[in-house]
């Protein structure tokens, strides 16, 4: 069976967002709102730009990783779940663009 390392990221940060733990980076950044998540939303693409440029491939897969996160408590912090974006994909998927 094949995991989802997707579906497993997504629902962590669900379960540290009600999680007490106050050192939980994920619970912090998600209490300090949408400026401070939009801020890191910013600084991780810029990271992975430049490693994708002029960085290895190693840097670009960790930067690309670190996005996909940021990315993911982001739309946590909308209260949208991972199925909404399968909907939005599958909806893409036999469009033609110009």
């Amino acid at each position: 069976m094949k995991k989802d390392y997707f579906e497993e990221l997504f629902n962590t940060i669900k379960d540290r967002q009600k999680n007490i733990k106050k050192n939980s980076y994920t619970r912090k950044l998600l209490k300090l709102g949408p400026k401070a998540i939009a801020q890191k939303i910013g600084e991780e693409s810029s990271e992975l730009v430049i490693d994708y440029l002029k960085g290895s491939k190693k840097r670009t897969i960790e930067e690309a990783v670190d996005l996909i996160y940021h990315i993911f408590v982001l739309l946590r912090s909308k209260k949208i779940e991972l199925k909404d974006i399968e909907k939005e994909i599958n909806k893409r998927k036999n469009v033609r663009r110009k």
